[in-house]
């Protein structure tokens, strides 16, 4: 026996909505406080370079300080010249997690806008260089 007919409804329940435009200047601003116990110079470093970042952006309306936390700490102990094979696995994982690779940020459906000023800016300073007076 046949299942239910098709719904006549044509909006989908698992529709994803469109591509979240992420600012190509960055988030502006000061990084949140670490919110982890303790912070070394190497995670305040890599903490103050992520948070300027355009997916930082994304971070902080999703309310997610202390997973770029874990990410940044385990970044930094992963890339020691000791460091364990496991480390660097996990920092792969956080980072397609939070949107740090090409290939994460199509599943995530992030784009960086681009800045169509500054183009227009560059075409047209290009433009007046080749303008000459007769």
């Amino acid at each position: 026996m046949p299942g239910p007919p098709p719904s006549l409804d044509p909006v989908r329940r698992n529709a994803r909505s469109g591509p979240l435009k992420l600012p190509a200047e960055g988030r502006k601003g000061d990084p949140p406080s670490w919110p982890l116990v303790s912070q070394s110079l190497a995670e305040e470093r890599a903490w103050a370079d992520l948070w300027k970042l355009p997916q930082a952006v994304a971070w902080e309306h999703m309310a997610c300080v202390r997973a770029v936390a874990r990410y940044c700490r385990i970044v930094t102990l992963a890339e020691a010249p000791d460091a364990d094979t496991k480390l660097m696995a996990q920092a792969v994982t956080l980072e397609d997690r939070l949107g740090l690779s090409p290939k994460s940020m199509r599943m995530l459906l992030w784009e960086i806008a681009s800045d169509d000023v500054a183009e227009k800016r560059q075409t047209s300073a290009g433009a007046r260089g080749r303008i000459k007076a007769v």
